[in-house]
């Protein structure tokens, strides 16, 4: 596989606006600001609950079909690989991860079967259209840390995308779970998110690598970044501190993340989180606390990176 230079566009952009002119102008400051090579485009579907059965992907929150192969393809054209990555929220709030259900089925209570048939159709729909794109990868799934256990479940619904997708599969698992899916086997590529305390690295590295290697696929962090937080950089993955404004924090995470990578060769690149597809003005960057880049020290981090890894 060759080294993903990603980051993670568009989430939780809403019908009507993900392929207008400002979406479009985003994608090119994207690739004109970080260097990445490649995109991930997010699609957050929903379900009402962490135990709902079904999950809506045809709803206003979505975009069209239409809509997302616009995207694609303008996204080659700016000579971007592309990944879809086709994941699930709770209307609710509740993160993904507590999405679960009794291992054994129970008469008139949610079940999984009916969960995993409806997940399924929704990720085989954008398969579709990834193997129609061309897209270089799906990832089928993000943190969905309840839902690994059910091994069997994962199998067959990846089997079920393999009937219309040719590309690589890969799943995103959470910070810390890379030994919590059993089924690595199944998928092509390794993923996790790598929202690792700044000062942890080496012991992630070496936890990580000890999970994985049997399986010999490549791995990458489909996902990672840190918001403009002071103390951000301790607890990268909670969006839901609130901290005091400090740029820096942020800066130095990025620093100190790529500097530990450069020694790990099989750590093959980063979908970075997130790059939104309608942006503030760049001067107002400094005035933002939270994951974006855009009009930040970092961003300069993350370009450096990405021009030295050729």
């Amino acid at each position: 596989m060759q080294y993903i230079k990603g980051y993670t566009f568009g989430f939780m952009t809403p019908r009507g606006q993900y392929a207008d002119a400002k979406s479009k102008l985003s994608l090119r400051l994207m690739k004109e600001k970080t260097g990445a090579d490649t995109v991930i485009f997010v699609l957050g579907a929903l379900q009402k609950t962490a135990h709902s059965e079904d999950i809506d992907y045809m709803g206003e929150h979505m975009p069209t079909d239409d809509e997302l192969i616009e995207m694609i393809d303008y996204a080659k054209n700016l000579g971007f690989r592309v990944i879809l990555k086709p994941l699930v929220n709770c209307q609710d709030g509740t993160w993904r991860a507590h999405i679960n259900f009794f291992d054994k089925e129970v008469i008139c209570e949610p079940k999984w079967s009916n969960w995993f048939k409806s997940y399924t159709r929704y990720q085989v729909h954008y398969a579709d259209i990834a193997q129609k794109m061309g897209c270089e990868m799906v990832i089928v799934g993000c943190e969905m840390v309840q839902t690994e256990r059910r091994s069997k479940e994962w199998r067959n619904l990846i089997e079920e995308v393999r009937k219309v997708y040719q590309g690589l599969i890969s799943y995103n698992t959470d910070k810390y779970q890379e030994d919590n899916v059993t089924w690595w086997d199944a998928v092509d590529v390794i993923s996790s998110s790598g929202y690792y305390p700044i000062d942890d690295w080496e012991n992630q590295f070496t936890r990580i690598k000890r999970i994985i290697k049997k399986y010999n696929k490549p791995f990458f962090f489909a996902e990672a970044g840190c918001p403009s937080r002071k103390g951000s950089a301790y607890i990268p993955n909670n969006w839901e501190y609130i901290g005091e404004l400090d740029i820096d924090e942020q800066t130095r995470y990025y620093q100190v993340m790529f500097e530990k990578c450069k020694e790990i060769d099989w750590i093959q690149g980063f979908g970075l989180w997130d790059w939104k597809s309608h942006l503030y003005e760049e001067k107002d960057g400094i005035k933002d606390d939270g994951y974006a880049v855009y009009g930040k020290p970092a961003c300069k981090v993350i370009k450096n990176f990405y021009e030295w890894n050729k």
